[in-house]
């Protein structure tokens, strides 16, 4: 039997998941279409922190579609390469403009979206989950 606290935590995990969903994707969207169209404060960005400018198509070409896969049903291990992909490219931004000795006005938007990428990750449905039991058994 389901208690009122186990509800309370099911209903803030699906909110939570959600949310966090729909600003993850909505922000790695607009980053990844900034990107292909290597929007000035991008390129400028990018030239501040020594990448070739070519990195911002790639980049954003893989946003856009990691977005895409988040938001559709069904791809379970696809999804999951999704938020690894953004967790490595956000946690790598952070740790780009840290090195770089940039303030933290600058590093502070990955990281939230990183945060945001760990809590869409972490708040999804059990059954959107790849199981470890499956891993064993395909491998």
């Amino acid at each position: 039997m389901e208690t009122e606290k186990s509800r309370n935590v099911n209903k803030f995990k699906k909110w939570g998941c959600w949310v966090s969903t729909i600003l993850l994707s909505l922000g790695m969207l607009a980053g990844g279409i900034s990107q292909i169209f290597q929007a000035k404060a991008n390129a400028d960005g990018m030239i501040q922190l020594s990448y070739p400018l070519y990195f911002m198509t790639i980049l954003g070409t893989w946003k856009i579609l990691g977005v895409i896969v988040l938001l559709i049903p069904g791809y379970t291990l696809v999804k999951e390469w999704a938020y690894a992909g953004f967790f490595f490219a956000m946690s790598g931004a952070v740790i780009s403009h840290i090195v770089t000795g940039d303030g933290v006005e600058k590093w502070i938007p990955p990281f939230i979206f990183m945060l945001l990428t760990i809590a869409s990750w972490k708040l999804r449905p059990e059954n959107k989950k790849i199981k470890t039991a499956q891993i064993v058994s395909k491998s």
